[in-house]
C-alpha cells in the first residue's frame, strides 16, 4: 500500500512538471534529430548536442548557457557540461515539481522584476539562489 500511494504521488508530480517536460523533450528530440545524445539520469532525460548546442547558446539575459532544465529534461551543451552542472540543474527539477506549470512564468517574473530594480535577473534569481546554495556533490538526489 506505501509502495502504492508512492507512486500515485510521483505520477501526480510528472504530471504537474509535465508541460514543460514535453518541451524540453520536443527540443531534445530536435537535438538528437541534428547529431545530439540522450541518457537518463535518475528522474531526468538529459539531451546535448546538435541543435541544443545552437540553441544555448542563444539564451537570452545570460549570455548563452551551458544547461538549461525544462520539467524532467535538462539540456546541455555537451556531457561534461552536464556531469558538471547536474546538481545545480536537479534543483531545477525538483522546483519545476514544486511549481508545476507554473514555474518558467514565476522564473521570469522574478528575474524582469530584479532587471527592474538595478539587480541581476539570473544571479540575484531566487530559483538560481536556491540551485547554487542546494547544489551537493556528484549526483546526490537522483534516484
Amino acid at each position: 500500500m506505501t509502495k502504492t500511494i508512492y507512486l500515485c504521488g510521483r505520477t501526480l508530480i510528472y504530471l504537474w512538471a509535465s508541460p514543460w517536460s514535453a518541451v524540453g523533450l520536443i527540443v531534445g528530440l530536435a537535438g538528437l534529430a541534428t547529431g545530439g545524445g540522450c541518457r537518463r539520469r535518475g528522474p531526468i532525460l538529459e539531451f546535448w548536442g546538435g541543435w541544443v548546442t545552437g540553441g544555448l547558446a542563444k539564451v537570452p539575459g545570460v549570455a548563452g548557457a551551458s544547461a538549461m532544465t525544462l520539467g524532467h529534461v535538462v539540456l546541455g551543451l555537451d556531457q561534461a557540461t552536464l556531469d558538471g552542472a547536474r546538481q545545480h540543474e536537479l534543483v531545477h527539477v525538483r522546483q519545476y515539481e514544486r511549481w508545476g506549470p507554473l514555474f518558467v512564468p514565476a522564473y521570469l517574473t522574478c528575474s524582469l522584476v530584479l532587471w527592474t530594480q538595478g539587480r541581476a535577473g539570473y544571479w540575484d534569481n531566487p530559483f538560481e539562489c536556491e540551485a547554487y546554495q542546494t547544489a551537493t556533490g556528484p549526483d546526490s538526489g537522483l534516484v
